[in-house]
């Protein structure tokens, strides 16, 4: 079974289409890794096919491969490994593997054997790991309440991660939105942008009822800008006082 999720397609114009991701799940095969303490699924199951070799010999077969690959590779020629990938276009998160327009790609020059064995790969679609901002504390600073209360004019501190945004981007930054809905209020003074922590100003002349907060942001995991915007919003409502 080939698992797969798809994240966001920074190659194409439209916003969103997204790509294939296999996850990062790799059997290591190596003695240099093995040594390392890393897991090394790879030998069992060379072993328990009924070979002579043992554990022993497969990892120095296999730690001589992985040399002679690297002299290979710096010396600029080209190495073909036996990969398969989820390639073509996704209209969005919602979309599913579909043969009609998408494929499963074997990166080797493969033979008859192989080419109808990735006919008959099967696909899994799976959950990405999150990439969008996560609140996990809001601080009003003028009373030291966390998770609770904010002041009008005041400052609000967020913990989380990935809460870094680019503030000249009106679409970006912190909102507080009612919490039985209505029109999200832009926190525009920003005293802090960092990816761990963020801090703002609430703004003097909001009114007094209970908010949530919300981060949005369009950069990335490695803070470079992507496609589309990604919100977090903090899951309790916090009940904004009046300033004076």
């Amino acid at each position: 079974m080939l698992k797969y999720s798809l994240r966001e397609n920074l190659l194409t114009p439209e916003p969103d289409d997204c790509m294939g991701s296999q996850p990062a799940v790799a059997y290591r095969v190596c003695r240099m890794a093995n040594s390392r303490g890393y897991p090394c699924e790879f030998f069992p199951g060379m072993t328990r096919r009924g070979t002579t070799l043992t554990k022993a010999d497969v990892s120095a077969v296999l730690q001589v491969f992985s040399e002679v690959v690297c002299e290979l590779t710096a010396d600029g020629s080209a190495v073909n490994t036996p990969l398969f990938s989820v390639s073509g276009v996704f209209s969005g998160m919602a979309d599913s593997f579909d043969r009609a327009r998408h494929m499963v790609s074997v990166n080797v020059n493969p033979g008859t054997a192989l080419r109808e064995a990735a006919k008959s790969v099967r696909t899994e679609k799976t959950e990405a790991a999150s990439t969008g901002p996560y609140i996990t504390e809001a601080t009003d600073v003028v009373s030291g309440s966390v998770n609770s209360t904010l002041t009008a004019g005041g400052i609000l501190r967020l913990i989380g991660s990935r809460l870094k945004f680019d503030a000249s981007d009106e679409t970006q930054g912190v909102f507080l939105i009612l919490a039985d809905g209505g029109e999200a209020v832009k926190c525009a003074v920003v005293a802090e942008n960092k990816p761990a922590r963020v801090m703002v100003m609430v703004p003097a002349d909001v009114k007094p009822d209970a908010y949530y907060v919300e981060v949005r942001t369009k950069l990335d995991a490695s803070r470079q800008p992507g496609k589309r915007l990604k919100a977090c919003r903090y899951a309790k409502p916090l009940t904004v006082s009046s300033g004076s």
